[in-house]
């Protein structure tokens, strides 16, 4: 579905990108992995149009992605839950999941989707009138999450969506994760997390300082040496 191919961006004298190339089929979860500064946020804000693409390509279902804008991209079908989750704060539940769907034409089954992610997270649905400002860090993470699904995305970008969330909340975002994966959503899920992470991911990349230093299927990085020493010592899941 994505296929990334030898990405290069800058930004001014620094390579925050240099020539990865990586893999999402459609169906699937894949993780990227990395510390802060190796490249996993840069390579959503390419993804998405919000970071200039000096050489390479994005192909999203055969159809290349580069130099187009935001809304452009969102409207072939990739949809993105940012990092910090960038609700809006004064709008109310229902008015920021409403945004989420701005591109969308076919407004007679708008109700019905909204009632869908209503089920699927019900506390926000307890809170729909509620302002967005209020809800905990785990209900706006859910929010972000919601207001992408809205636009009817093929493929979800997560942005770490387990930032500064608490361990039970982590784990419930990431059960709600699979879920949203069963339902037939792809996703890329960009995460510091590596051991939760890779345990709902059918395939992972890890990056440092903007290249691909190792890749393979989730269960066997979860046991991979250079994982282990990196990422997954003691109260990796945990945070």
């Amino acid at each position: 579905m994505l296929e990334i191919l030898d990405l290069k961006v800058s930004y001014g004298p620094i390579k925050a990108l240099d020539g990865i190339s990586l893999s999402v089929p459609k169906g699937a979860i894949v993780a990227l992995l990395g510390a802060n500064g190796s490249g996993k946020s840069t390579t959503i804000r390419a993804i998405t149009g919000l970071a200039t693409v000096q050489s390479g390509d994005l192909l999203f279902d055969g159809r290349s992605l580069k130099g187009l804008p935001p809304h452009e991209v969102v409207r072939r079908g990739v949809a993105v839950a940012p990092e910090g989750r960038r609700v809006f704060s004064n709008l109310s539940v229902q008015e920021n999941l409403q945004l989420g769907s701005y591109i969308r034409r076919d407004k007679e089954t708008l109700a019905r989707d909204l009632e869908e992610i209503y089920q699927t997270f019900p506390r926000l649905a307890e809170r729909r009138d509620q302002p967005a400002g209020t809800l905990s860090g785990g209900e706006q993470q859910m929010l972000a999450l919601g207001r992408a699904l809205m636009s009817r995305p093929r493929l979800l970008l997560l942005d770490e969506p387990s930032l500064g969330l608490a361990p039970l909340l982590v784990r419930e975002v990431f059960q709600i994760i699979v879920q949203l994966n069963r339902q037939g959503v792809t996703l890329l899920l960009v995460e510091q997390n590596a051991a939760a992470a890779l345990k709902i991911a059918a395939y992972a990349y890890v990056l440092e300082t903007g290249r691909v230093v190792l890749e393979g299927p989730g269960a066997e990085l979860l046991t991979h040496p250079h994982l282990k020493d990196a990422y997954l010592g003691d109260g990796a899941e945990g945070r």
